[in-house]
């Protein structure tokens, strides 16, 4: 899953891949200023298409809808492009815009950045209205700066904890059903010393720690806790007083007080083999928990820390670029990646959420009623990136050029965090040096 050309095209998860990529993206100096100079064009003609290779099953179904749009029509002929997954962040980073393609994927965190190094254009005008009102909000959320949209996705994203009833029923630990009625975080410390005291070792939560806490999987898996503090990653284009808030601080020093309940899953199978009762995790691991467990396998929100539940959101999606000359052309392309076909057959491929109302809706997995209906309830109330209340659930990481340090000196924070360092002073240190970096380079600002 993290390695090669195994690792999933899908989400953020997979923002895992984005670890050197987004280091390498905070190294990019950025120019600012005004939209690059995307030409409308004829609409004809053959374009090209960069894309990340994901697994074979997700390659196959963009193949396949290349194929298709092609003979579907005359007008525009597509030429795609599949480049290594590890490489392909950096790939765009070092990649003048002029050499860019006309269609361009991208991981949701790294938009901005490419943005405000004039690399991708804004798409309202031409991708259809269709397409845009059949957007999920979430979607919509992770692709938008100043009102205008430069990337839309076939798929989203989203945290949960994956519970084994079996394991819950038997420690008497009573759990949510719902995002309304959500552990507190006293009430997952409790759940987690309850189900200590029927299990051999002690070690009762799985956290992906081998996914690497310093890393992006850090940010997407943990911010949560911030959020759902009452904090946030970056307001107004400040850390300071709102990353190192007295209730993010004790919300860590919670975070920290699980670490001995928490197996290391150097394995990757602590949950699925029945080592611990609990595993924080993406939606993404849903077919394995569901082979391993079957009926015995629950789907939970995170735990709420005051400001409601929250989960990570956004992964991949679909963008002009900023020099093409033939920008209908490339709309119309990405009208037809983002029909209900191609969106239901690629989510069918890597088991994410669609990120279209209309598949997401018709969603075997997703859908009311489906086994992972929460994923799609917490999507239903997304916050974006910075009213982020109790009335919504799904945040969109910072959508700023200035991300690769909010992650980087996040991920720093949380892992020294969870190897014992005091949680005031790492948030604080992780929040000065945020806006250091932002007051080098002017904010970030994107006009």
């Amino acid at each position: 899953m993290i390695a090669g050309n195994s690792r999933p095209r899908r989400t953020t998860c997979t923002a895992l891949a984005l670890v050197l990529p987004l280091a390498a993206l905070a190294a990019c100096g950025g120019s600012g200023g005004s939209d690059a100079s995307a030409e409308g064009g004829s609409g004809k003609g053959t374009i090209s298409v960069w894309a990340h290779q994901g697994q074979k099953s997700e390659d196959a179904v963009l193949q396949a809808a290349v194929k298709s749009f092609n003979s579907s029509q005359s007008k525009i002929k597509v030429e795609l492009k599949l480049l290594p997954g590890n490489d392909y962040t950096k790939t765009v980073t070092a990649t003048e815009a002029s050499k860019l393609p006309d269609v361009l994927e991208f991981d949701g965190p790294t938009m901005a950045n490419f943005v405000y190094n004039k690399k991708l254009a804004p798409i309202d005008d031409y991708v259809s209205v269709k397409t845009m009102g059949n957007a999920t909000d979430a979607s919509k959320a992770q692709g938008e700066i100043g009102g205008k949209h430069y990337g839309l996705g076939m798929y989203d994203s989203g945290l949960g904890i994956y519970g084994n009833k079996k394991l819950l029923d038997a420690a008497g630990v009573k759990y949510p059903t719902s995002v309304d009625d959500a552990w507190t975080a006293a009430e997952f410390t409790a759940a987690l010393k309850a189900l200590k005291a029927k299990d051999s070792d002690g070690k009762t939560l799985d956290i992906s720690e081998q996914y690497g806490l310093a890393g992006e999987w850090g940010t997407y898996g943990f911010a949560p806790i911030v959020w759902s503090a009452g904090g946030s990653l970056l307001k107004d284009g400040k850390a300071e007083g709102v990353l190192d808030t007295p209730a993010a601080v004790s919300a860590m020093k919670t975070f920290q007080s699980w670490k001995t309940y928490v197996d290391p899953n150097t394995d990757g199978n602590a949950f699925a083999k029945d080592r611990v009762a609990l595993s924080w995790v993406g939606h993404w691991n849903y077919p394995t928990y569901s082979k391993a467990l079957g009926d015995d396998l629950v789907v939970l929100p995170l735990p709420d820390f005051g400001n409601g539940p929250k989960t990570g959101q956004g992964s991949w999606a679909w963008g002009i670029g900023a020099d093409t000359k033939n920008a209908k052309a490339a709309g119309a392309f990405i009208d037809y990646l983002l029909n209900d076909t191609n969106v239901t057959a690629m989510t069918k491929a890597n088991g994410a959420p669609p990120a279209t109302t209309t598949a997401l809706a018709a969603s075997e997995l997703y859908k009311q009623g489906g086994p992972l209906q929460l994923f799609a309830d917490q999507l239903a109330k997304p916050c974006g990136d910075s009213q982020i209340d109790k009335s919504c659930v799904a945040v969109t990481r910072p959508v700023t050029a200035g991300y690769p340090t909010i992650t980087a000196k996040f991920g720093e924070a949380l892992n020294s965090i969870y190897g014992g360092a005091d949680p005031k002073d790492a948030l604080a240190k992780a929040a000065r040096a945020i806006d250091q970096d932002f007051s080098d380079n002017a904010g970030y600002k994107i006009p």
